[in-house]
């Protein structure tokens, strides 16, 4: 079961919001099939949406072509780039890989419009094929770092960091994928992830499609799991992370780290260098992403709450790098992140 896949031109999106119950892929022709597909998280996690987004820019690009026009090619294809930007402010691997389709834009921009689009139709399989390398990198370096603990583990994870967020094997997952190869996942626990419940309808779904052992939690549920089931280890992934270490992932993140220093349980990040931005200094510089106040009110048409229930729904919180054990990279790990760490494992 693919993520996405880039078939005779057009991008197949694996529908996250009918998962686990329904298998569909939406066929996306247009960037703008793309960019809703992003907003309302049909496609979701950090590199898929990156991936996705590159692929986003190659229909762009082919759609300008067809229909020509005053305007020069390349000012339209950043306006387009500046549009997909906006749907997940949060998630700096969007940004990323818009920013690495544009630079090949300009590179081609002499050739014309059509060689211009089959080189970025060649970077975007590029970046696809890239993410897969990096998961498997990314798995072996988390499962290396956590097979340290010297038994078989019970471990905690937040939100979905798998195989369904990426185009490989995942970033938090992936890790677990490897040590339950090596033989070494006792057991599992999955957040349900409320408002949009992840973790229930994608981690447990994927964990059990594999075989490891996984107990489904609800969100209210993880400190007393924590203290009271032996918990070795939390691993999650990343949407952002600043220059200190400060990362942005799944809201309540933020709550499991507080949990987990409390109890003296390490937390690890498992995110790919794609999703470091060392242009901010700290946390309070990432961009919250705030999501329609529907999602919490409701789910899947069952209400939950008053249509005028006032709600606040961000999608993301922000860890402090205090509370940080490590960050799992394809290149290596990060330990105890912080301002001095963090950049220079990027110059080393």
């Amino acid at each position: 079961m693919d993520t996405l896949r880039w078939q005779a031109g057009t991008l197949f999106l694996l529908d996250q919001t009918k998962l686990p119950f329904e298998e569909i892929y939406l066929p996306c022709h247009s960037w703008q099939d793309v960019r809703q597909a992003i907003s309302v998280l049909a496609v979701r996690g950090a590199p898929a949406i990156g991936v996705a987004a590159a692929y986003a820019v190659v229909l762009a690009a082919r759609t300008l072509c067809q229909k020509g026009g005053d305007t020069p090619f390349l000012t339209d294809l950043e306006a387009i780039c500046r549009d997909l930007d906006a749907a997940r402010p949060t998630a700096v691997n969007l940004h990323w890989a818009l920013t690495q389709m544009m630079a090949c834009a300009r590179q081609y921009e002499a050739d014309g419009a059509e060689a211009t689009t089959a080189a970025l139709e060649e970077k975007a399989v590029a970046i696809h094929k890239a993410d897969i390398a990096i998961n498997t990198a990314m798995a072996r370096f988390g499962a290396d770092e956590l097979e340290k603990i010297g038994r078989p583990l019970t471990l905690l994870t937040h939100c979905n960091a798998g195989a369904l967020a990426t185009a490989g094997v995942g970033t938090a997952l992936g890790v677990i994928r490897e040590l339950h190869r090596r033989g070494l996942v006792s057991m599992v626990y999955a957040d349900e992830t409320r408002p949009l419940l992840q973790g229930a309808r994608l981690t447990a779904f994927e964990l059990m499609a594999d075989h490891i052992p996984v107990t489904l939690i609800t969100d209210n549920m993880a400190a007393w799991t924590l203290k009271t089931k032996g918990v070795d280890a939390i691993i999650v992934g990343a949407d952002r992370i600043a220059a200190n270490g400060d990362t942005a992932n799944k809201i309540g993140t933020y709550s499991l780290s507080l949990m987990a220093r409390e109890l003296d349980i390490p937390l690890y990040i498992a995110a790919p260098a794609s999703t470091f931005d060392l242009s901010i200094a700290d946390g309070s510089q990432i961009p919250i992403e705030e999501r329609n106040h529907d999602e919490v009110r409701s789910f899947r048409g069952a209400a939950a709450a008053l249509p005028e229930t006032p709600v606040f729904n961000p999608a993301f919180d922000v860890t402090p790098h205090e509370n940080i054990r490590a960050i799992v990279t394809e290149q290596g790990i990060i330990h105890r992140p912080d301002a001095i760490s963090v950049p220079a494992f990027f110059q080393h």
